[in-house]
Order: structure tokens, then sequence, then C-alpha cells
């Protein structure tokens, strides 16, 4: 069983879940873990994994169109060694403050690998929660940034060399996109975060939705880091749309808002598609009328 299997498995005790992160009168709760083996390729400092770990939570507060507020850690590895735990809190504390949030601390253990489980709280603003399944017919589906710099990332750290393993670790700190969830929050219909990736993400907002997404694949802006590694166009879709955690926004947005919102959203915002009405036995989610596979990030996957 996967991840998505083993969620969908606890719906019905967890009637709340199935969110970017749980609402508890007004506050926003969200707890993520992530190891060395699936999430920290080898040359991953542990600034970039403290900054990415924490972050990872706070892309989820945005994703409720949340302001952030605090987050905090569990750090745990095979032995304790000092200057990676100050590099660590201080990509942790980095991050948090660039979202307005505080690093408040958390705990250590030890594991047979390096282990982190972030968690970050935030509040909702009078706007009220923006959450997966509100996307309507004629919606525009919009995107924040640029997409494919994690994947980017993974192909410079496998080269290995000093410049390139450098370059990954920039890449691999994103930016959470709290600002761009709030400028967001009371205008978009369904907003989600892409941990699992661009086409995951659509088929995730078109089951919460019961909706049908229609893409098209010249729209996504992709990284120009992409470009670096990709070989060839098709290729380069698969790396923006189909590798996962660039913890960019998608997000439903009523056609006649797409214009101002853009213009409020600090990162952009991009059109990419259309929200239709359901299917009957169709595919849920089109990429320039063919269907897009449901493929991405998910624990679990063989």
């Amino acid at each position: 069983m996967n991840e998505r299997d083993a969620l969908r498995a606890l719906a019905a005790d967890l009637p709340h879940a199935g969110d970017d992160a749980a609402v508890v009168d007004g506050t926003v709760i969200t707890t993520d873990m992530l190891h060395e083996r699936t999430d920290f390729p080898p040359g991953t400092t542990r600034y970039t994994a403290g900054w990415r770990a924490v972050g990872a939570s706070l892309s989820d507060v945005a994703a409720m169109g949340a302001a952030a507020r605090a987050a905090v850690a569990v750090y745990a590895d095979a032995a304790f060694d000092p200057g990676d735990l100050d590099r660590f809190v201080a990509g942790a504390v980095d991050v948090s403050e660039a979202v307005d949030a505080e690093y408040v601390g958390g705990d250590l253990d030890e594991h047979v690998e390096f282990t982190t489980a972030t968690t970050a709280v935030g509040r909702v603003t009078d706007a009220g929660a923006v959450t997966r399944d509100g996307a309507g017919p004629g919606d525009a589906l919009c995107v924040t940034g640029e997409w494919g710099r994690s994947a980017a990332a993974l192909r410079l750290f496998e080269r290995g060399d000093e410049e390139s393993v450098e370059r990954a670790n920039e890449l691999f700190r994103f930016a959470p996109r709290v600002a761009d969830g709030l400028a967001l929050a009371g205008t978009a219909t369904a907003m989600m975060d892409s941990s699992d990736g661009l086409a995951r993400s659509c088929h995730q907002l078109a089951e919460a939705s019961g909706a049908r997404i229609e893409l098209e694949r010249e729209a996504l802006p992709v990284h120009p880091a992409v470009d670096e590694v990709a070989d060839g166009e098709g290729e380069r879709f698969e790396l923006a749309a189909h590798f996962g955690e660039d913890f960019e926004l998608v997000c439903a947005v009523p056609e006649s808002a797409v214009s101002a919102v853009s213009e409020a959203c600090p990162a952009g915002l991009t059109r990419i598609g259309t929200v239709r009405e359901a299917p009957e036995g169709g595919p849920r989610v089109v990429a320039d009328g063919d269907p897009l596979p449901d493929r991405g990030f998910t624990h679990g996957d063989e």
C-alpha cells in the first residue's frame, strides 16, 4: 500500500483529513517527515536540509491561504555532530524568517539514518482557509512560480562535482509561497501545494473537486535550470510536471479574477489550463487533449 492508498483507507475514520493541513479554530497545523535515503541526495548540506524540511511544512500552510506563525522539528541521526546540528537549525531559522514565521525549537533523537519531522502552524485570515474541493467548471487552473527546480537539482547532485552540488543545494532551498497563498485566499476556489508534482496535484485537485482539468503543456512555466539538464523537450516537460517537490501552489481561480490576483502574487501566477465538468468515464486530467498520467512522487511507490 502506498501513501495515497493509505490515506484513502484512513478517510472513513478521519473525515477531516485530505487537505494540505488541518484547521482547528482558525489555527492551521501540518506535519511532515523526511529521510536521508528518500529526500536528501548525497551532497545535501545540513543547512539545506533544515531549510527544505521546515519549508515543506510552511508550504502546506501557504496552500491553505494562511499566514505562517511558527515551526518546530525533530532532528534524528546516528550521531550528533554539533556543526551539522547548528547548520540544520540555521536553515530552519532562515526559511521561517523568510515567510515571517519563527522557528521555535523541537526535539533530538537517535536513528539509523538522518531523519527529520517538522510541524508548522499558521493562522487563517478573515478570508478563511482554501481547500482542495471547491474548483468549479469555468475556473482557470493556475500555478505560482517556475517548475522543475527540484528535478534539476537532483540531476546536479548526481554529477557530484563541487560546482554542481553547490548549485543543487541552492535549487533545493525553495521559497515557501506563503505570501502568494495569502494573496489567493478569498479568491481561489481550490488550492494545494505541489509536493507530489504538477500532474499528481492536478489529479488530486480534480478528484477532490469532482471536476476535470484541461492543461496546456506550453503554458507551464519551467525553471531555467531544467534546460541545463533535460534531454529534449519531452524530458523537459517530464521533469517539470511529474518529478514533484517543487512546492509551488496549484489553484483554481474564477476567470474574472485571474488578472487582478496575478498582480498580487509575488512569485507570479500563470494560467495553465481550465477546470471543466467531471467526465463520465473519461480521464480526469488531460494535457493538450491527451490523458495526463497520474504520476509523481508518492511514498511507498515501487
